[in-house]
Protein backbone atom coordinates (compact mmCIF):
# COMPACT_ATOMS: atom_id res chain seq x y z
CA UNK A 1 0.00 0.00 0.00
CA UNK A 2 1.05 3.44 -0.62
CA UNK A 3 3.05 5.63 1.50
CA UNK A 4 0.43 8.75 2.77
CA UNK A 5 3.29 10.95 0.87
CA UNK A 6 2.34 8.97 -2.43
CA UNK A 7 -1.10 8.29 -2.58
CA UNK A 8 -1.70 11.51 -4.84
CA UNK A 9 1.26 10.28 -7.01
CA UNK A 10 -0.21 6.68 -7.32
CA UNK A 11 -3.85 8.16 -7.93
CA UNK A 12 -2.71 10.76 -10.63
CA UNK A 13 -3.58 10.19 -14.42
CA UNK A 14 0.11 10.72 -14.98
CA UNK A 15 0.95 7.41 -13.18
CA UNK A 16 -1.54 5.68 -14.43
CA UNK A 17 -0.54 5.96 -18.19
CA UNK A 18 3.35 5.36 -17.30
CA UNK A 19 2.10 1.93 -15.75
CA UNK A 20 -0.12 1.21 -18.15
CA UNK A 21 2.72 1.74 -21.25
CA UNK A 22 5.40 0.15 -19.01
CA UNK A 23 2.89 -2.96 -18.91
CA UNK A 24 2.22 -2.57 -22.33
CA UNK A 25 5.71 -2.62 -23.34
CA UNK A 26 6.85 -5.23 -21.39
CA UNK A 27 3.56 -7.23 -23.10
CA UNK A 28 5.44 -6.94 -26.14
CA UNK A 29 8.89 -7.85 -25.20
CA UNK A 30 8.03 -11.34 -23.13
CA UNK A 31 4.34 -11.57 -22.95
CA UNK A 32 4.64 -9.59 -19.76
CA UNK A 33 6.67 -12.38 -17.59
CA UNK A 34 7.69 -11.03 -14.38
CA UNK A 35 11.02 -9.25 -15.00
CA UNK A 36 13.11 -11.23 -11.30
CA UNK A 37 11.89 -14.51 -11.83
CA UNK A 38 10.95 -15.14 -15.37
CA UNK A 39 8.44 -17.77 -14.22
CA UNK A 40 5.30 -16.37 -13.02
CA UNK A 41 3.09 -13.25 -14.87
CA UNK A 42 3.96 -9.55 -13.69
CA UNK A 43 1.15 -8.03 -11.72
CA UNK A 44 2.64 -4.66 -10.07
CA UNK A 45 4.86 -1.78 -11.79
CA UNK A 46 7.77 -1.76 -9.35
CA UNK A 47 10.27 1.35 -8.64
CA UNK A 48 13.52 0.05 -8.78
CA UNK A 49 14.53 3.14 -6.52
CA UNK A 50 12.21 3.39 -3.89
CA UNK A 51 9.94 6.68 -3.81
CA UNK A 52 10.57 8.54 -0.90
CA UNK A 53 9.09 12.33 -0.35
CA UNK A 54 12.54 13.62 -1.65
CA UNK A 55 11.89 11.86 -5.07
CA UNK A 56 8.11 11.81 -5.28
CA UNK A 57 7.42 15.56 -7.41
CA UNK A 58 11.03 13.97 -9.68
CA UNK A 59 9.50 12.73 -13.15
CA UNK A 60 13.05 11.06 -13.77
CA UNK A 61 12.35 8.67 -10.78
CA UNK A 62 8.67 8.41 -10.77
CA UNK A 63 7.78 8.04 -14.60
CA UNK A 64 11.25 6.85 -16.15
CA UNK A 65 10.80 3.36 -17.52
CA UNK A 66 14.52 3.06 -16.66
CA UNK A 67 13.28 3.36 -12.99
CA UNK A 68 10.34 0.45 -13.35
CA UNK A 69 10.51 -3.04 -13.42
CA UNK A 70 7.06 -5.48 -13.98
CA UNK A 71 7.08 -8.04 -11.39
CA UNK A 72 4.97 -10.64 -9.77
CA UNK A 73 3.48 -10.17 -6.55
CA UNK A 74 5.78 -13.02 -5.25
CA UNK A 75 8.96 -10.88 -6.09
CA UNK A 76 7.26 -7.75 -5.21
CA UNK A 77 6.80 -8.62 -1.61
CA UNK A 78 10.69 -9.80 -1.01
CA UNK A 79 11.87 -6.28 -1.98
CA UNK A 80 12.91 -4.13 0.72
CA UNK A 81 9.89 -2.67 2.58
CA UNK A 82 7.25 -4.11 -0.13
CA UNK A 83 6.57 -7.30 1.55
CA UNK A 84 3.21 -8.36 3.01
CA UNK A 85 2.40 -11.63 5.09
CA UNK A 86 5.22 -14.17 5.35
CA UNK A 87 7.49 -11.98 3.74
CA UNK A 88 7.14 -8.78 6.10
CA UNK A 89 6.40 -11.79 9.13
CA UNK A 90 3.30 -10.26 9.88
CA UNK A 91 0.38 -12.26 11.48
CA UNK A 92 -2.14 -13.84 8.73
CA UNK A 93 -5.57 -12.64 9.94
CA UNK A 94 -8.69 -15.67 10.14
CA UNK A 95 -11.99 -14.20 9.03
CA UNK A 96 -15.18 -15.38 9.73
CA UNK A 97 -18.31 -15.59 6.98
CA UNK A 98 -19.55 -11.89 8.51
CA UNK A 99 -15.76 -10.63 7.19
CA UNK A 100 -14.57 -10.22 10.91
CA UNK A 101 -11.77 -11.19 11.96
CA UNK A 102 -11.80 -13.99 14.42
CA UNK A 103 -7.63 -15.28 14.92
CA UNK A 104 -4.21 -14.89 13.38
CA UNK A 105 -1.90 -17.37 12.31
CA UNK A 106 1.97 -16.10 13.31
CA UNK A 107 5.14 -16.76 10.53
CA UNK A 108 5.37 -19.98 12.97
CA UNK A 109 1.88 -21.52 12.06
CA UNK A 110 1.81 -21.26 8.77
CA UNK A 111 2.96 -24.22 6.16
CA UNK A 112 6.30 -24.58 4.85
Amino acid sequence: MAKGFAKIFYNSARWKRCRDSYIQQRRMIDGGMCEECHEQAGFIVHHKITLDESNINDPDITLNHENLSYVCKDCHDRFEGHGVGRAAKAPIVIFNEEGEPIGRLEESQLPP
